[in-house]
C-alpha cells in the first residue's frame, strides 16, 4: 500500500473525529514535525516496511523519542518479518492490520490518546523516591520514567547494567508501580544456587523425585504465584534449566521434577545480568533464544560515577538510614568528604558508596565524616590520574554537544551540521550521554487531544 494511500485512508477514518493530522512521508520530515511543532502529541501512526535501512532509521527515531506513545500500521506480509515483530513488540502500543477499518481505527486511537494522556500526567509527577529509588539527576528521571511505562505492560523485561548499580532496586520499582504490586515479589540470584539444585529451586520438586526429596516442594516461579519473579544474573544459569526456562515464557507452564503434570503459572519475569549476553551467545554459553525472550523490554540503571549530582543525596540517605537504626555522635559529612566523594570513580557504585558510608559511620571519632574515614583520601591521587583525561573528553564532548543543541533550538538536524557530525552519529552521542532534551519541544506527528 502506498503511502498517500495509506494517509488519506487514515484522515478519511478520522476526518469526522476532528484530530489533527500531519503527515510525514519519511524519518526526515518525522523529525521536523517532532522538534518544530510545538503543539503536545500523545500518538502516533506509522507505517512499517520490509525495507532494513528503514528499520534502522525508524528504530533510532523511536529510541530517541521514548515519550510519545507509538501504533504502527503495517500489512500481513510485514507481519511475517520477525525483525518488524519484536520491533512493533518491544516499542509500539498496538498495532493496526492493513486494510483498516474506520471505526476500529478511531477506537484504538482515541483509546491510545487516553493511556498516552494518563502517562504523560504520571510521569511528570514521578520523583525517584516514589520509585524506592534516591536521585533527582536528568538520568534518574528518565530511568524513572522508562520503569513507570514499562510497568504498565506485562512483557519480560531485561535489565543491564554493572554490578552494584540497584537492578534489583529497579525490579521492584517496575513490580511496584505494575497491576501485580499485591502479588508476591521474590528474586533469587541464578549464579548463587548449587547446579544440581537449581531446577528444583525453580520449578520444584515431588516427593521421591531425587535422594533427600522426602516431601513436595513448590519451585519459586510456582509460588510466586501471580506476582513478579526477578533472575538475577541470569547469564550464571546452566544452558539445560535455559531450555526449561524458555519452555514456560513460551507457554507459562512448568512441571515438578518428578511428575508430568503441567501445572499453569501467571508470573511476570524480569530478569537482570552484569555481563554482555550478546558475547555469551556467541560463546555458547547462553541461548539466543531465550535472550530474545527476555529482552522483550530493557533497562539500564546508569552507574554511579554518570549521577555524580546525586552522590551527596545518596551518601546523606544511607547516613539517615542507619543513623536510626543505631545512635551515633555522627553528624554528617565534612565538605571536603562531599568533594571527594563526587571526584571519586566509584567502580564498585551505589553497593561500594553503601558500604563506605556504613564503614565510616562506625571508625569515625569526629563529628563530622572525614575522607580517611571513607578511605578516599589516599586513594583519591592515584584515581585521579586514571580517569581524568578520559573524563575530561567525555566531559568536553558533551558540553560541546550540549551547548549547540541549546544555540540550535534543539534541532539535531542543525546541531549535526554545526558540530560536523551525521544526524546518526549525534544522536548515538546524545544516548552515550544521556542528554535530555526538554520535554516542551517534544511534538507528534498526530495530535493526540481533540482540536
Amino acid at each position: 500500500m502506498g503511502y498517500d494511500f495509506l494517509a488519506y485512508d487514515i484522515s478519511e477514518a478520522l476526518g469526522s473525529t476532528l484530530w489533527n493530522i500531519k503527515h510525514a512521508r519519511n524519518r526526515h520530515e518525522a523529525i521536523s514535525i517532532i522538534e518544530n511543532d510545538s503543539g503536545v502529541l500523545t500518538a502516533i501512526g506509522i507505517l512499517i516496511n520490509t525495507n532494513l535501512q528503514q528499520l534502522d532509521e525508524l528504530q533510532e527515531l523511536i529510541a530517541m523519542h521514548p515519550e510519545v506513545t507509538w501504533l504502527a500500521a503495517v500489512d500481513s506480509s510485514s507481519l511475517q518479518v520477525e525483525r518488524i515483530r519484536r520491533l512493533i513488540n518491544q516499542y509500539f502500543l498496538f498495532f493496526f492490520k492493513l486494510p483498516m477499518d474506520p471505526i476500529k481505527t478511531t477506537h484504538l486511537l482515541e483509546a491510545a490518546r487516553d493511556m498516552a494522556l494518563l502517562s504523560s500526567v504520571s510521569t511528570n509527577q514521578l520523583r525517584s523516591e516514589d520509585m524506592g529509588m534516591v536521585g533527582s539527576s536528568t538520568v534518574m528521571q528518565s530511568l524513572c520514567r522508562s520503569i513507570y511505562r514499562i510497568a504498565q505492560v506485562d512483557a519480560p523485561v531485561l535489565i543491564t547494567g554493572e554490578s552494584g548499580t540497584g537492578k534489583e532496586l529497579v525490579a521492584r520499582a517496575v513490580h511496584e508501580n505494575s497491576l501485580r504490586r499485591n502479588e508476591p515479589f521474590s528474586a533469587i540470584n541464578c549464579g548463587a544456587l548449587p547446579p544440581g539444585l537449581i531446577q528444583s529451586e525453580l520449578f520444584g520438586h515431588e516427593k521421591g523425585a531425587f535422594t533427600g526429596a522426602d516431601q513436595r516442594k513448590f519451585g519459586i516461579i510456582e509460588s510466586t504465584g501471580n506476582g513478579t519473579l526477578f533472575l538475577d544474573e541470569i547469564g550464571d544459569l546452566p544452558l539445560d534449566i535455559q531450555v526449561n526456562l524458555l519452555r514456560f515464557l513460551e507457554n507459562h507452564h512448568i512441571f515438578r521434577l518428578g511428575s508430568l503434570k503441567e501445572i499453569k503459572v501467571d508470573v511476570r519475569i524480569l530478569a537482570a545480568t552484569h555481563v554482555n549476553l550478546e558475547e555469551a551467545i556467541k560463546r555458547g554459553k547462553f541461548r539466543e533464544d531465550l535472550y530474545h525472550r527476555l529482552n522483550v523490554l530493557q533497562l539500564s540503571p546508569p552507574p554511579l560515577r554518570e549521577r555524580s549530582q546525586d552522590i551527596e543525596e545518596i551518601a546523606n540517605f544511607v547516613f539517615n538510614k542507619f543513623r536510626a537504626e543505631k545512635a551515633t555522635k555522627v553528624k554528617g559529612f565534612s565538605h571536603e568528604s562531599l568533594i571527594l566523594m563526587r571526584q571519586h570513580s566509584w567502580p564498585g557504585n551505589i553497593r561500594e558508596l553503601i558500604n563506605r558510608v556504613r564503614r565510616a559511620m562506625v571508625m569515625c571519632d569526629q563529628r563530622l565524616i572525614r575522607p580517611e574515614d571513607l578511605g578516599l583520601e589516599r586513594r583519591q591521587s592515584s584515581s585521579r590520574s586514571q580517569v581524568t583525561l578520559e573524563q575530561a573528553r567525555d566531559l568536553a564532548e558533551q558540553n560541546a554537544i550540549k551547548a549547540s543543541l541549546a544555540r540550535n533550538k534543539y534541532q539535531v538536524q542543525h546541531a549535526a551540521c554545526e558540530l560536523d557530525v551525521s544526524r546518526a552519529t549525534l544522536y548515538r552521542l546524545i544516548e552515550k550521554h544521556r542528554i535530555d532534551r526538554p520535554l516542551e519541544r517534544v511534538a507528534h506527528i498526530a495530535r493526540g487531544t481533540p482540536s
